[in-house]
Parts: C-alpha cells; structure tokens; sequence
C-alpha cells in the first residue's frame, strides 16, 4: 500500500461527522506529546500532513487522513495535559469513547508511548479495552533516538514480556526522527487496512 499519496480530508468533532465512505480505519492514541502527528508523517512520508505542536494536546478532534478509496489514518485527540478548559477536555474524551465504541470501519488502534516512560496508566487502559473490545492494537513505542540502542531494546523487552498475556497486541520500537520502525509499522498498517474488504 503506498502512504505517500495519504491526503487530509476532514476533521470531526462528533462522530456523526466521520466520513462515510470509510470502508477501514486505523486510529492513531496516545498520550499528548507521545509523537502521534510526527508518527503520522513519517509513516506516510510527509512533512506537514499532520501538524506538530509544540503545545501538548493541540489535536482536539478527531482528523481524517485518507490513503486510498475508504481507508483511512484517523489521528484521535491526545489524552493527557492539554491546556484547555476542563468542560472542553471532558467534551472531547467523551466524543473520542464514541468514536472508539461504536465506529465499525475501526480496525485496529496504534497506541503511541514514549518508549522512556512506556505503560502510563491512560496506555494500560487503551490496552484494556482494546483486547475486552477484541480489537487489535500495535504499540509504538516513541522517541526510541532518546535512549542508546541498548536501553531501547531493554524497554522493549520489557513492554513486550509484559504485555504477552495478552492476544491481538503487538509492540515494536519508532523513532520518527531517524526513521527506526517505519517499514515494520507500514506492514502492520497495510495488513490492517486490506483486512475489511469484502471478499471477491
């Protein structure tokens, strides 16, 4: 699958907004400054398609990337210290549940960590629901340039023992920066997305 023709399309702020040509969607999770717009460039080759904030929390709806004829990349609101008002943040949480509940193109979730602080409690928790929900999630663990090649292969190991127990969850190293991981997250995503067409 070629990422590189990826285009935005829309951004929602409910999920009777969503587009609804989407055949399959892949949403993109993670905590504010987990490097999910910078994820989202890399894997689709792209220097501004998502915009990179310095301000955690910037991407307050929920953005439609489309790659091919009803696939798409949605990039969901970041969890975590955004600086809005409280009835905001509680606003957009809620419509994000929504959307993660009851979307049916959903099929599959990439959940973003910084790989030097991996398995925050709002991670476990996406972790959680995704396999109650049987959805398949693949984890990113972020920023792995910050650490030398060793300590980022140690908290690798370390996520994936921990995370063995459970079924449909896979774990990998990125690092958007210097590329690490882009090919082996592109396979995952292509896999993901061809898996909802109906049969011939």
């Amino acid at each position: 699958m070629n990422f590189n023709q990826t285009h935005f399309v829309t951004s929602a702020a409910k999920l009777k907004d969503c587009p609804e040509d989407s055949i399959a969607e892949v949403a993109f999770a993670g905590r504010s400054n987990a490097g999910k717009s910078s994820a989202i460039n890399s894997l689709t080759g792209q220097t501004r398609l998502a915009r990179i904030s310095k301000t955690p929390g910037r991407t307050q709806l929920i953005n439609f990337f489309n790659v091919q004829e009803g696939k798409y990349l949605v990039d969901l609101p970041g969890y975590g210290y955004a600086k809005v008002p409280l009835v905001v943040k509680d606003k957009w949480q809620h419509e994000l549940e929504k959307y993660l509940r009851n979307r049916e193109a959903l099929v599959g979730l990439i959940l973003l960590s910084d790989v030097r602080h991996p398995l925050k409690d709002f991670d476990r928790m996406m972790i959680d629901w995704a396999v109650q929900s049987e959805l398949r999630l693949h984890l990113l663990l972020t920023k792995a340039d910050k650490l030398k090649r060793g300590a980022a292969q140690n908290a690798f190991l370390r996520v994936e023992k921990e995370l063995a127990e459970y079924s449909g969850v896979t774990v990998q190293l990125f690092s958007s920066l210097k590329q690490t991981g882009v090919e082996t997250a592109r396979k995952t995503l292509s896999d993901w997305l061809c898996s909802n067409e109906p049969a011939a």
